[in-house]
């Protein structure tokens, strides 16, 4: 049996954690393929190592000093390593590493790869494990899209069949190049992995035990899900329940690979399963669960009678595409319908485009007095003359409820 075991930034902030991931991996001889992110946060308050070499690349950038931010990195993996006793000349590479960033010799995606890097190369040691570099094995096209096949051939080619330590987040094309993966794409790494190698398991390990009802930070009550379908799994992580990234689900589920959420710090838990279908005879609750998401906004239409107007729906979804703004979810009525977008998509074009959909439309700003106290609402006011039609936009929270089939 073959499991893929990846293990997230929170998993690996410190040389603790170090600890639990080699107990978890020492208890199951089955989770000979490990994939880890870089550090993450410690507590509450702390940066995560990927987030600080982004800093330094900007700081490189503009030529400020970013002295600070790699001794702060660079300790990070002179405790991990100091604590375990571990043999790597972390302090050799990473002095190497330093000034060469300094100089401005990495790219903005190989410099930020380095956490996963060094991680890996940590982990590797004190598992015991061989370190495979994932600029070798995962492949890149050059317009930065993956290569699916390539990497299945280069895992095959370069994969120890006893197990290996593999960084997550990044590859590399055929003339090395490094290449991310989007943010939190360790998660697709795993699952890249999982499916190159036949795997008959793809557990990811983070720091909760699974999927929930709901946010247990803001409903204390939120009880665990044992089981979602892939489909319901994309959709959750799409709409706010960050606990693992939605690309994540494609290579899995193209193989068949059952999917496992589980918690580092409880190793116990059962976690959630991700898989097609339940075990027969399993009792599931009708509501998966409830998530939300900021940054959106909702950009209502209303126009008399537009029932029986045939194209009107189209012509003003014409508008949206003329904008090149993807429309997430359309509620509509007998006379009206609403398109929620995302902010950062009309950040620069919201007035033009309303202005498209409303014409010798002026605006009015106004509070709004809805729940969201602290947002504004923008409504559209037609001169007398023109009353055909009205638009409201007003920034929103997106909530997804998953129910499923009786």
């Amino acid at each position: 049996m073959i499991k893929i075991a990846k293990f997230g930034g929170s998993s690996v902030a410190d040389a603790e954690h170090f600890k639990k991931i080699k107990a978890i991996v020492d208890a199951d001889p089955a989770r000979r393929f490990v994939v880890v992110s870089a550090c993450g946060r410690r507590f509450k308050g702390d940066t995560k190592v990927t987030d600080l070499l982004y800093l330094v690349n900007a700081h490189v950038k503009y030529h400020v000093s970013c002295e600070e931010l790699l001794e702060d990195i660079g300790q990070r993996y002179f405790d991990i390593a100091d604590e375990l006793e571990l043999t790597y000349p972390i302090r050799e590479e990473f002095a190497a590493f330093a000034e060469r960033a300094r100089s401005g010799g990495y790219s903005t995606e190989e410099l930020v790869s380095r956490g996963e890097y060094f991680t890996a190369r940590l982990m590797a040691e004190y598992l015991g494990l061989p370190f495979l570099d994932a600029a070798t094995v995962v492949a890149f096209h050059h317009d930065g899209t993956l290569s699916m096949n390539r990497t299945s051939e280069l895992v095959q080619e370069y994969g120890q069949q006893g197990g290996f330590v593999m960084p997550g987040f990044y590859g590399a094309t055929r003339e090395g190049q490094i290449k991310l993966l989007d943010r939190g794409g360790g998660d697709i790494s795993g699952s890249i992995l999982a499916k190159c190698l036949g795997a008959d398991l793809y557990e990811n390990w983070t720091d909760v035990s699974g999927f929930y009802s709901a946010d247990p930070r803001i409903v204390p009550e939120a009880q665990p899900i044992a089981r979602v379908t892939y489909e319901e799994l994309r959709e959750l992580s799409y709409m706010g329940a960050s606990v693992l990234h939605e690309e994540a689900v494609f290579p899995v589920r193209e193989a068949g690979i059952p999917l496992v959420i589980k918690n580092t710090n409880a190793p116990q838990d059962p976690g959630t399963i991700i898989s097609e279908t339940a075990d027969e005879g399993e009792a599931e609750p009708i509501i998966t669960g409830v998530t939300g998401k900021r940054g959106f906004v909702a950009i209502n239409v209303a126009r008399d009678r537009t029932k029986p107007r045939v194209g009107f729906m189209r012509r003003a979804l014409s508008v949206f595409e003329r904008y090149d703004v993807s429309v997430e979810h359309m509620p509509t009525g007998v006379d009206r319908f609403g398109a929620v977008v995302q902010e950062q998509d009309v950040h620069d074009s919201l007035y033009s485009l309303v202005g498209a959909l409303g014409l010798w439309a002026t605006f009015r700003r106004r509070s709004s007095r809805s729940r969201l106290r602290s947002l504004r609402v923008w409504r559209l006011s037609l001169p007398s003359a023109v009353t055909c039609a009205a638009v409201q936009v007003s920034r929103a929270i997106c909530l997804a409820c998953l129910v499923r089939p009786a």
